[in-house]
């Protein structure tokens, strides 16, 4: 909490942004959590409320644990137009979860997004950082087994 309590100096003399503070507890922990949403609202004198608003706003800062491969597909135009429906229903039927649920072993876990620039290679999804383009059924399950 020592860094957490530097960047809140930091967010308190014009700084640091709030999405730095958020980002730098999901780095350190893997999400925010209401306990960390209450530190922060106690010592930057911001309603819970609003730190939470603003923190769910955000789809890459989790405010509840997630799998170690967090799948992100895009659902934008050009990734529905070319199948992104069927790339989720492959996902979960593989991974026997549904949208914005985790795996019970904690490996996977399943999510849209907004689009992540790939509209040329549609469908795409995002697991952690690594883009996938190009999507089909069989690309999916090599992936996940290459995962597994």
């Amino acid at each position: 909490m020592k860094k957490l309590d530097n960047l809140i100096s930091e967010y308190k003399r014009g700084e640091c942004k709030l999405i730095t503070l958020f980002k730098e507890i999901v780095k350190s922990k893997g999400f925010l959590s209401f306990e960390n949403l209450n530190y922060l609202s106690k010592n930057l004198d911001i309603p819970l409320a609003k730190l939470y608003t603003t923190a769910s706003f955000y789809s890459f800062i989790p405010t509840a644990k997630k799998g170690k491969y967090i799948i992100r597909v895009c659902n934008n135009l050009s990734c529905n137009l070319n199948g992104s429906e069927n790339i989720i229903e492959v996902l979960k039927k593989e991974l026997k979860i549904n949208l914005g649920e985790t795996t019970g072993d904690g490996k996977f876990s399943l999510e849209l997004t907004s689009c992540i620039g790939q509209c040329d290679s549609a469908p795409a999804m995002m697991i952690n950082n690594k883009i996938y383009t190009k999507l089909d059924k069989t690309k999916i399950r090599r992936i996940l087994r290459e995962l597994k």
